[in-house]
């Protein structure tokens, strides 16, 4: 079943690889850790500058403080909408491998698919996902069926805060506990965060992989009066402030998670992952906020600042999101500049649990373990591949080149990471050498796409 048409209208897609790495054996420290809970929190299009540890105008002090305790990739790459993120997390593999290029309602995987979860338990982990899973609509597309012993939210994509119904169509009932549709009462930011905490307090002894993918902050927006009232007053206007409410509501969530590791001794034991799936809803221009409009120091909800584009662009506003990984007493607090791409956490979670596969995955991403404990500290170049009808893009150390429709644009991210300043008129043998590129790294493009 294709997505509604509606949806492809409303969003846009790219798609982002990081390759010519395979993952790695874990390292000494890693091994003598022994196997940690792994806890992987999701937004839905929050913006680099909607989290106040990027001077975002809605309070989030429990992400201020995870991030202060936590290594930051301040280049790390998601893919530009929802579904494309998710099928590369699930399998380390750039989500164009199997023919996904945006939202999508049909089944992502293949069935035999060696997604992450089933790795874990493989290495004796129990599994859980509560929030949106979106690689396949149907119950029988569901969660269950691609490793995950317990699964609860939205099938398909972001839904209404409070009906939980996704748009209109075929799937607008999508709400499910173990792939069995349910009608339940409550905010969808609620009802997820509650049952995560309910799945963390009945885990025993064995290692446990939980992900957390909440809607907040898609649209459609209805917050709870008691979190529009807590915004600040100098958020003025009555998008910005369901926006700043969300995303305050969101902030709580992740905190009332981390107080039930922290109250069952797990949280020494536990990685956590905070980032996004995609850039914010909401452009500014070409890095530079828009003048005041109501809204505070100028700033629009939806914030990629001082990223250029939005959501769905190829531009850094669409791709490049925040995110911070903790593991008290494991992992020191810092920030590095290492490119890191979604693709790359099955690689590297993998390592880290001790988990080696039986056949090639074809992984695109790498194993990134010694860049988050700080054993390696030199920056290791990257290949970034992004695709989408005729729109794509390559990353090849500092050098950008985007093509969309009949724009062919080139960047040095090193100088200019605002992309204000295309090269492509003044530099035509570095611009073949991308184009070369972008041929090279595409070839793979829906070698795994899922078949009935």
């Amino acid at each position: 079943m294709k997505t509604p048409g509606r949806y492809w209208t409303i969003l846009l897609t790219t798609c982002a690889f990081a390759g010519l790495a395979s993952a790695a054996a874990p390292t000494k420290s890693a091994l003598a850790a022994g196997k940690p809970n792994i806890v992987f929190i999701m937004a839905d299009d929050l913006g680099w500058a909607d989290v106040a540890f990027h001077q975002g105008n809605a309070p989030t002090p429990n992400l201020d403080k995870l991030a202060r305790e936590s290594v930051e990739f301040t280049q790390y790459y998601a893919a530009a909408t929802c579904s494309p993120t998710r099928t590369a997390l699930m399998t380390g593999r750039c989500w164009s491998r199997f023919g996904i290029g945006g939202p999508d309602n049909r089944r992502a995987l293949p069935w035999d698919t060696v997604t992450l979860p089933r790795a874990m338990k493989a290495m004796g982990y129990e599994t859980a996902i509560t929030g949106k899973w979106h690689l396949g609509s149907k119950p029988d597309w569901g969660p269950n069926h691609f490793g995950f012993d317990h699964s609860y939210g939205s099938l398909a994509g972001g839904v209404g805060p409070w009906d939980h119904h996704y748009k209109e169509g075929e799937f607008v009932n999508t709400w499910h506990r173990n792939e069995k549709l349910v009608t339940e009462e409550g905010h969808v930011t609620d009802l997820i965060c509650r049952e995560a905490i309910q799945w963390l307090r009945g885990r025993g002894a064995a290692p446990f992989f939980l992900y957390v993918p909440f809607t907040a902050v898609h649209l459609p927006l209805k917050e709870p009066k008691e979190w529009v009232s807590r915004v600040p007053a100098g958020i003025t206007g009555e998008v910005p402030r369901q926006y700043a409410a969300s995303i305050m509501h969101l902030d709580d969530a992740v905190g009332q998670i981390v107080a039930v590791l922290d109250q069952s001794g797990r949280r020494q034991d536990t990685l956590l992952v905070f980032t996004s799936d995609n850039g914010g809803s909401w452009a500014e221009n070409n890095g530079q906020a828009y003048p005041k409009d109501g809204y505070a120091n100028g700033r629009i909800p939806g914030s990629n600042v001082p990223w250029r584009g939005q959501k769905g662009d190829m531009y850094e506003g669409g791709i490049r999101v925040p995110m911070i990984v903790s593991w008290p007493g494991h992992l020191k607090p810092r920030k590095t500049d290492q490119a890191m791409q979604v693709v790359d956490w099955m690689p590297t979670f993998c390592a880290v649990v001790g988990y080696q596969p039986g056949k090639d995955l074809k992984w695109d991403g790498t194993n990134l373990w010694p860049h988050l404990t700080g054993e390696r500290t030199d920056k290791m170049a990257r290949v970034l591949y992004w695709t989408q009808g005729r729109n794509s893009a390559v990353r090849d150390g500092d050098w950008k080149l985007t093509v969309q429709g009949n724009k062919t644009e080139l960047f040095d991210l090193a100088k200019d990471p605002y992309e204000k300043t295309d090269l492509a008129p003044q530099r035509s043998e570095q611009l073949a050498a991308m184009k070369r590129r972008l041929a090279e790294v595409s070839k793979a493009d829906r070698d795994s796409v899922a078949k009935d």
